[in-house]
């Protein structure tokens, strides 16, 4: 078992689905953990009842993470807490349908302000923090659209290229400071986001057919890789867009 006692980690978007199973994975590490989140005040609190269950100190700070004001907010409260911050995810994100010459600008600017531009941000308020400490993680969360593109989807797709790209630059940046930048890349996961595809079941035979696993992942299978990525085992280990997808898409 990974043990991170006593680290502290900062999960954006960790109310639901992935980050919400994150953030309870930590915390079973012996991380404590703060998680961010936009609108949904009571699910943030029912994740930290589990952690506090599991005997570790959590927080909840609503956050924009498009809005460097809210990101350098939320670092500043992390810190006066627990007084570091050793693990930053950038899980939160938006995937909506995009045909593209019917995108408004506005969705495009939806999308890729709160995928890339939010990733920006809060490595922007957390590296800091890290490099006066000369140590930390940072794991950004892609996405399978983001090595191949995603039709109908183009602006998604658009941004986790971005965030892959922007993982790669950070890595080779920041490592000489004590700072790991990697970043976990999943295909279909079953969460909210997805819930509405999910729901139908032709086209969830569809999409299982199109991963060799043959089925879609639960988000605690996308947590243990982000995991892996925040401990010593994966020391060496530096830029790198990790493919968690049942191997639907092989990227050498």
């Amino acid at each position: 078992m990974i043990k991170l006692n006593g680290q502290v980690v900062l999960i954006t978007g960790g109310s639901r689905g992935i980050g919400a199973a994150t953030a309870i994975m930590f915390a079973r590490a012996g991380a404590n953990v703060t998680i961010t989140y936009q609108k949904n005040e009571k699910a943030a609190s029912g994740i930290l009842r589990q952690i506090r269950k599991l005997g570790r100190e959590a927080i909840a700070i609503r956050c924009n993470v498009a809005n460097f004001a809210d990101d350098k907010r939320t670092v500043t409260q992390v810190c006066k807490k627990f007084g570091r911050i050793d693990v930053l995810v950038n899980n939160a994100g938006v995937w909506t349908f995009g045909q593209v010459e019917k995108m408004s600008e506005k969705i495009w600017d939806e999308t890729i302000n709160a995928n890339l531009k939010g990733t920006f941000n809060m490595c922007k308020a957390v590296v800091p923090v890290m490099k006066k400490q000369k140590y930390g993680r940072i794991i950004n969360i892609s996405s399978t659209a983001g090595q191949r593109g995603e039709a109908f989807h183009s602006h998604y797709a658009a941004s986790k290229g971005g965030v892959n790209a922007f993982t790669k630059s950070l890595g080779a940046e920041l490592i000489s400071k004590g700072i790991w930048v990697n970043c976990v890349a999943p295909g279909w996961v079953v969460t909210d986001m997805t819930s509405s595809d999910l729901k139908q079941h032709k086209i969830k035979v569809a999409i299982e057919k199109t991963i060799p696993r043959g089925r879609i992942a639960m988000p605690e299978e996308i947590a243990g890789p982000i995991l892996f990525l925040a401990s010593d085992l994966s020391n060496n280990i530096v830029g790198e867009i990790l493919n968690v997808n049942g191997g639907s898409v092989l990227c050498g």
